[in-house]
């Protein structure tokens, strides 16, 4: 069965950087797009990145230039790098996959604050 397990969020001062990490249970995960969303504490889930079966990367207008989406086919693992950081950037972050099956993972949460 697939899973996604995110890592690596935590507080971090405006400005700094972290780097996330969507752990994947199974290959498959190689050959489809693989997404994170962000969620703040009373805002809807929005589409932060995404990342096609071939590589190519695609952002939201928000964080283009500041963020950075890559794989990693042997963990499988899919990360999202994230500098110069705003506070507007805090919250629950999300990998989602939509292939095989919709798969979610349980998030990581992200604070931006001095």
């Amino acid at each position: 069965q697939l899973q996604l397990v995110e890592s690596g969020g935590g507080l971090v001062q405006p400005g700094g950087s972290l780097r996330l990490s969507c752990r994947a249970s199974l290959t498959i995960v190689n050959f489809n797009a693989v997404m994170w969303h962000r969620q703040a504490p009373g805002k809807q889930r929005e589409l932060v990145a995404s990342i096609d079966g071939h590589d190519n990367p695609d952002y939201s207008d928000f964080v283009k230039g500041r963020f950075t989406i890559s794989r990693d086919p042997a963990k499988p693992t899919v990360y999202l790098q994230m500098n110069n950081l705003k506070p507007d950037d805090s919250g629950v972050y999300y990998c989602h996959t939509e292939n095989p099956y919709d798969t979610w993972g349980q998030g990581t949460h992200v604070t931006v604050s001095s």
